[in-house]
């Protein structure tokens, strides 16, 4: 795992290399998400640039970046004058809580298992290989593990997501069904062949080797606001990979000695413990371009998280698609890949 983009068929069970460093779209959406959660107002680009020039980013990738997640339709822009400003799409709140509640509530509890696998099969003709390929993605967003390359699983029960997302993309190649493997555990083991959790641990261990020194030097004294808007946010640009890498397997089929909870358990102390002064850096900076805006700036944490609720019902959005198409693009670049790819990104 050295940090290069991951070839295009490794070998079975590998888990494609993510490129090292964060950058500057990851860091600025987890800013917002972290002190403009659920604000409809639109800040002054200028503020955005300064905000990213805490982390070392130039203003040019800076700017950048926010025209790149406003063509993927993250963000949208706004003028006034010779004033750009930019801010969340319409109707993406909803789609953010359950976002983030996803984000801080994952890894809190590890799921029981009664013993079931959800098996997808299917057989898409060759000149319908976009559909192919739609489905395959589908199924990673999903977290399927591919056991061969038209046999694809999960410990979950997942049937109607199967369902709806063939109907969606129009495939009636499909077959799902819930099933108990019946075979002698010396066979080649099914988690072993559709989930690589080897490389998914090394990855939680890393985490764990970065943040600790943190967390340790944080017990003994407190960061200047600055440094604690850079730590809260280094820490969650981090974690905020973990629930698309873990396909969130349960207790019987993780090895021993399983990292999520104690990598967990850091991420929530340092972010929880930094969020005041984190705040107050960012008030800070928004003040510099628009006082009254700066008022509206609010951090929460994991123990709160849990209580947000979304005033409009939930449902499928254009802002979700896109969000899926953006973690998809992550994926084919080895940013994000998850430990289900089994096809290595090959088409």
């Amino acid at each position: 795992m050295d940090g290069r983009q991951v070839a295009a068929s490794p070998e079975p069970g590998s888990l494609p290399r993510a490129r090292q460093g964060a950058e500057p779209q990851r860091l600025l959406t987890t800013l917002l998400g972290d002190y403009w959660f659920w604000r409809q107002e639109h800040i002054p680009s200028a503020a955005l640039v300064r905000l990213l020039k805490e982390f070392g980013i130039t203003a040019a990738s800076a700017r950048a970046a926010l025209r790149r997640l406003t063509s993927r339709g993250l963000l949208t822009s706004s003028r006034s004058g010779r004033t750009t400003a930019y801010g969340l799409p319409p109707r993406a709140n909803d789609v953010i809580v359950a976002h983030m509640r996803r984000l801080l509530t994952f890894g809190a509890a590890t799921p029981r298992w009664d013993g079931e696998w959800t098996v997808v099969t299917f057989s898409v003709p060759e000149d319908q290989r976009d559909s192919r390929r739609a489905l395959r993605d589908g199924l990673r967003l999903l977290h399927f593990g591919m056991v061969f390359d038209a046999v694809w699983v999960s410990p979950h029960d997942k049937t109607d997501d199967v369902v709806a997302l063939a109907r969606r993309l129009g495939v009636r190649g499909v077959v799902v069904f819930r099933a108990r493997k019946v075979a002698d555990d010396d066979l080649d083991p099914v988690p072993a062949r559709a989930f690589d959790v080897t490389a998914l641990r090394e990855r939680y261990l890393r985490f764990i080797d970065t943040h600790r020194p943190v967390a340790e030097r944080l017990a003994r004294s407190g960061p200047c606001p600055g440094e604690a808007l850079r730590l809260r946010t280094a820490i969650m640009t981090d974690w905020r990979v973990f629930p698309t890498l873990d396909p969130d397997l349960p207790a019987e089929l993780l090895p021993a000695g399983w990292p999520r909870e104690e990598a967990r358990r850091l991420c929530v102390q340092i972010y929880d413990s930094l969020g005041e002064p984190a705040e107050q850096r960012f008030r800070e900076i928004l003040a510099g371009f628009d006082p009254e805006l700066a008022g509206l700036a609010a951090h929460h944490t994991f123990t709160q998280v849990s209580g947000l609720e979304s005033p409009v019902t939930r449902r499928h959005t254009s802002f979700d698609e896109t969000t899926d198409r953006d973690r998809l693009d992550l994926l084919a670049g080895g940013d994000l890949a998850g430990p289900w790819r089994k096809d290595g990104g090959a088409r």
